[in-house]
């Protein structure tokens, strides 16, 4: 196999892969939007009675602008990862005048695995956007973290725990199939 080429295998394979990213994106995708939907300004929605911990305008501005960046990276690694699969249908049908070819198609491996590099920190930053936002609602919600709420500690910790954990695992890989 040459640099330039992908075997049969890895364009099915790498399809898939696309396709993953784009159906994970866009289910966070859709949670930033119910996010976004959501009125923090709205005093029935709290759940917090002390006012000392009620959070101020910045978190709440913070809130929108972190669902913001989220939305933006999410949707910047689906377009990626789009371009990428379109990429390979072009590669595919401008070798083989077929149909039904759907076994292999000459690509640039070096220009796959950038994009993948690419994309996958499109979505990498947009979960860490999206927690931020997360922290940011529980804030409003339950009260700030500087008072100490145990209800607001114990939703966020298990979030700065769990994500970068799974973001570890994500990259992990990620980086480890770009030097393959």
């Amino acid at each position: 196999m040459s640099d330039a080429g992908v075997p049969k295998l890895a364009t099915t394979i790498h399809v898939t892969a696309l396709d993953g990213i784009v159906n994970v994106n866009s289910l966070f995708t859709l949670a930033v939007f119910i996010g976004l939907s959501w009125n923090p300004k709205d005093p029935d929605n709290r759940l917090n009675s002390d006012p000392n911990c009620q959070a101020g305008p910045k978190v709440a501005e913070n809130l929108v602008a972190f669902h913001v960046y989220s939305f933006s990276s999410f949707l910047f690694s689906s377009l990626v990862a789009l371009g990428l699969k379109q990429a390979i249908r072009l590669s595919r049908s401008a070798h083989y005048r077929t149909i039904f070819t759907l076994d292999l198609a000459h690509v640039n491996k070096s220009a796959l695995r950038v994009g993948y590099l690419v994309s996958a920190a499109g979505s990498a930053s947009g979960c860490l956007f999206l927690m931020l936002a997360l922290i940011n609602v529980v804030q409003i919600k339950l009260g700030t973290l500087s008072c100490g709420s145990p209800h607001s500690l114990g939703a966020v910790v298990p979030l700065l725990i769990f994500v970068p954990i799974a973001l570890l695992i994500y990259v992990s890989i990620v980086v480890y199939a770009f030097t393959q």
